[in-house]
């Protein structure tokens, strides 16, 4: 599989809980961080899901 680097661009605060347990299920800890993954169809399905959240770098 291919590795993938995702970071937080934005702050899960006033977001619905399902939406931070998916952050925090991610890996994330705190803002702009920058989490190496692989990329398996269920992490980008949680990426779909916290897209507005979250950047992919290339």
């Amino acid at each position: 599989m291919t590795k993938i680097k995702i970071k937080q661009v934005r702050s899960a605060i006033n977001r619905p809980a399902r939406q931070k347990a998916t952050i925090k299920a991610l890996g994330f800890k705190k803002l702009n961080q920058v989490i190496e993954k692989e990329a398996t169809p269920q992490v980008l399905g949680m990426i779909k899901k916290v897209e507005h959240l979250v950047e992919v770098i290339d």
